[in-house]
């Protein structure tokens, strides 16, 4: 213990500008994510709700009385006395696969076209960028619009054809849907982006010399191109699942108060636990926790899995 404060007592008096320059970095973080951070886990082993938290009503102060319970709401969740948590952690995961996925897979087809030497290739880029660059709350009311049963576009589309309307919104199945289609089309774009960066970074000498050795295009994609993007795809896939999966907007935007049990992912039902209804904030502090964890897990064995790989190949 004595060594370490020895090594930053020297560190701090060699590079004091350094420490002096990170300090407010340091303090922002402290105060915008530590303590709600803190606090948060603090709750989760409480029974914490609006009847019991303290407030103040007028000039009267009224004091908090929730108890600390340790680990029991933890345990009414994770074995099943809480409600729907595997069914919806199961959706979740559902969602968040189906997403990523999509995102990876058109994205690298679009990075794949615009790489190649197309007219208007700028313009190309540029109109396939709008979607990431539009806010994403107005982009789904927009989409809300057009799937609505009455007015949409959609449903009108279908109506000039000889289809019956379908209530995008009103089904649970269609939900799903729904809000997958628009979680794609939010995000592709960053995704081709990236992509399209690490398709630029590769040699052209490389395929060059694959192209000599008799290589046909698919061999040459897969020996050449999918290696080369290896360290771009495992950001962006690692990055596109942590967003995915607390992806609040489109999920409480698009669908709103009609979402049912079977159409809500973990962030949206820990939003509804602490504010909507009777408001259970250890209950939303505990799935946040359990959240947080989650994708901790995640990201660490994801890691590892791609240091393995990596560790393969040379």
């Amino acid at each position: 213990m004595a060594t370490v404060v020895t090594r930053i007592r020297r560190s701090f008096s060699t590079h004091w500008y350094a420490w002096a320059m990170v300090l407010p970095v340091v303090i922002v973080l402290a105060v915008l994510v530590g303590y709600p951070l803190g606090r948060g886990v603090y709750l989760s082993f409480t029974d914490a709700n609006e009847a019991n938290v303290g407030r103040t009503i007028g000039v009267n102060h009224i004091p908090a009385t929730y108890q600390f319970v340790g680990l029991d709401n933890y345990w009414k969740v994770l074995s099943g006395q809480e409600g729907h948590f595997y069914s919806r952690l199961t959706w979740t995961v559902l969602w968040t696969a189906s997403c990523v996925l999509l995102h990876y897979a058109l994205g690298l087809g679009l990075a794949l076209l615009l790489n190649r030497k197309v007219r208007f290739r700028a313009l190309y880029r540029v109109l396939l960028i709008l979607p990431w660059a539009v806010p994403a709350f107005v982009a789904t009311f927009s989409w809300r619009l057009m799937f609505n049963e009455k007015y949409g576009v959609l449903n009108a589309l279908l109506t000039q054809v000889g289809m019956d309307p379908v209530d995008w919104l009103g089904d649970a199945t269609l939900q799903k849907v729904s809000a997958v289609a628009v979680n794609v089309w939010l995000g592709v774009p960053f995704m081709m982006v990236a992509i399209l960066g690490g398709l630029q970074s590769i040699p052209a000498e490389l395929h060059e010399a694959a192209e000599m050795d008799g290589a046909s295009p698919w061999q040459r994609f897969r020996h050449v191109t999918l290696p080369g993007l290896r360290p771009v795809s495992g950001t962006v896939i690692l990055l596109g699942v942590i967003w995915t999966f607390n992806m609040f907007q489109v999920i409480y935007l698009l669908i709103g108060q009609g979402a049912s049990s079977e159409s809500e992912i973990l962030v949206t039902y820990s939003y509804r636990l602490a504010f909507q209804g009777v408001r259970d904030y250890a209950g939303s502090a505990t799935y946040g926790i359990l959240i947080l964890s989650l994708l901790l897990v995640f990201a660490v064995f994801y890691r590892r899995l791609l240091t393995r790989q990596e560790a393969a190949t040379r």
